[in-house]
């Protein structure tokens, strides 16, 4: 089994709830993302990861070096989109992949990280275009990057709450806050350029290795019609699960509801 695989702002750290569940019955690999976790922010490139190929490059490079001929991908949010795209060129060392909170087009993750610092009357905008819904416009972006620019711990102190859906009391939102302070700021700005700017739905269609979509209920980052737009478009079988979670990390925040979940997904297959 290859992952689970972690998020922005987030490190492997945040599978911790999972994990346990696993080693018994599969080989478990986690990594982090460059920038992120205990990796050396000296090599993170910031032209390699100036797209999601790099990332999906990494994962693929990884798969190869470990010698891994099959595995189960668990991605959450960004890293679902990795494993997806990385599955296109290589659809064999995929069995199956496992999405949780994922989006093909990661704007439609702006609601999340846009609305402590824009309008709070914006929070009903996910409309994008005529064929998509889950996402914000070009001044929102520059609003967020911005705030990342001026001052990076304010930002992600308003931003570690809103996306878990808990006040900052809450274990899961220090937690969150924790692996946020830990990347280095041009390098989260850079991530999220990066995220903001990719598209995967032209290339839905040569994602061929089956998907299990899983979504929470209340998810500022992704609504829930992401979850379906996957479910449409994707070139191979997939099936949808809604969970009653809330979050964009419902895995840190809500473990008695999604771990289960995921766990039945990793084990079993869709139904054809």
């Amino acid at each position: 089994m290859e992952g689970p695989h972690h998020g922005f702002g987030t490190d492997q750290s945040v599978w911790k709830h999972l994990v346990p569940h696993l080693l018994d019955e599969y080989r478990v690999v986690l990594y982090d993302n460059m920038g992120a976790g205990t990796t050396n922010p000296d090599y993170f490139d910031f032209e390699r990861y100036s797209t999601l190929e790099g990332y999906a490059l990494d994962l693929l490079s990884i798969l190869e070096e470990l010698r891994i001929e099959s595995c189960i991908y668990v991605g959450h949010s960004v890293s679902a989109a990795v494993g997806a795209l990385a599955s296109i060129s290589r659809p064999d060392l995929f069995r199956k992949i496992v999405m949780l909170g994922g989006s093909p087009s990661i704007l439609c993750q702006v609601s999340c990280f846009v609305l402590p610092f824009a309008n709070p009357s914006h929070a009903a905008l996910y409309l994008n275009d005529e064929n998509y819904f889950g996402g914000f416009e070009r001044e929102d972006l520059e609003q967020l990057f911005e705030a990342m620019r001026s001052n990076y711990k304010a930002w992600a102190s308003g931003f570690a709450p809103l996306c878990i859906g808990g006040d900052m009391e809450s274990v899961a939102v220090q937690e969150f806050s924790r692996t946020l302070f830990n990347i280095r700021p041009d390098i989260a700005l850079s991530v999220l350029q990066t995220i903001f700017s990719s598209d995967l739905r032209t290339i839905l269609g040569l994602v061929t290795v089956p998907c299990h979509i899983l979504q929470s209920t209340k998810d500022l980052a992704v609504p829930v019609v992401v979850s379906e737009y996957w479910h449409k478009n994707l070139g191979g079988e997939s099936i949808v699960e809604v969970m009653p979670s809330n979050g964009h990390l419902p895995q840190l925040s809500s473990p008695d509801t999604v771990i289960p979940v995921l766990l039945r997904h990793i084990l079993y297959d869709i139904e054809v």
